[in-house]
């Protein structure tokens, strides 16, 4: 073979050992004790500050400060469904998601092809 001459590669055979060889990579990782050891003390971790937070979260509301906010939750509740301000506040809601979806379908038709569009595109196939 003289010296400026390529030889044959296969070129899908390199992209498919290339694929193998991802394969054998990640599951080696996965597989790893390393890996296995961080995902169980990620798994710890998680669970103690969830049985943490639990903790915490019951002891604050038997307190007193966490009755009180509790009381005036449910005053302030009251009050909104009394007044006209639940209705208010919903009106405003629906006329926010209102906007919202709006702005939405006008994005949505932007980005949408045109009639007139799929009209070049069909005649730009057609003389091709």
């Amino acid at each position: 073979m003289a010296d400026n001459e390529i030889p044959d590669e296969n070129l899908s055979d390199e992209f498919r050992a290339l694929g193998n060889n991802l394969i054998k990579t990640l599951r080696t990782a996965w597989e790893s004790p390393e890996r296995i050891k961080l995902q169980s003390e990620l798994e710890e971790g998680l669970s103690g500050l969830a049985d943490t937070l639990s903790s915490e979260i019951n002891d604050f509301q038997e307190s007193e400060t966490g009755q009180r906010l509790r009381s005036d939750a449910a005053e302030l509740r009251d009050k909104v469904r009394d007044s006209n301000t639940e209705k208010k506040i919903r009106d405003e809601i629906i006329k926010t998601l209102q906007i919202i979806n709006t702005e939405l379908e006008k994005t949505a038709q932007r980005w949408s092809p045109t009639e007139e569009d799929t009209t070049v595109d069909e005649d730009i196939e057609t003389t091709s």
